[in-house]
């Protein structure tokens, strides 16, 4: 069920705009308006879920929906064969500014460690 104050629930249910790179039932894929790198997609469920922490067993078919799409996407986009990243962040310490789940699909260029 979608949340009426969710950035990320009026971007799925077309009331605010977004680039879309991909879209099914349960998934949207969209260029973030703020990139980090060339290749710069959210992949964020259909289905509103404020964080990782906030997952159950009813949500196990999503979650690995998410991870195959965003291997297909890197595939689609060319970043796969070099590498890219995937990445969640968990909580107003872990780095979530929107609190629905949604994971960082970034390649196209070599990325560093620790992250910068």
């Amino acid at each position: 069920m979608a949340k009426p104050d969710c950035l990320f629930c009026k971007i799925v249910q077309k009331e605010l705009p977004a680039e879309v790179v991909y879209e099914d039932d349960q998934i949207l894929a969209i260029k973030d308006i703020d990139p980090a790198a060339p290749v710069h997609l959210l992949l964020i469920p259909k289905m509103h879920i404020a964080s990782l922490n906030e997952i159950h067993n009813e949500h196990l078919e999503l979650m690995g929906r998410l991870q195959m799409i965003a291997s297909q996407l890197a595939k689609e986009l060319g970043i796969a064969e070099k590498g890219y990243r995937l990445v969640n962040n968990c909580g107003s310490w872990g780095g979530q500014a929107i609190f629905h789940l949604h994971y960082h699909l970034l390649g196209g260029k070599e990325m560093g460690w620790p992250p910068e």
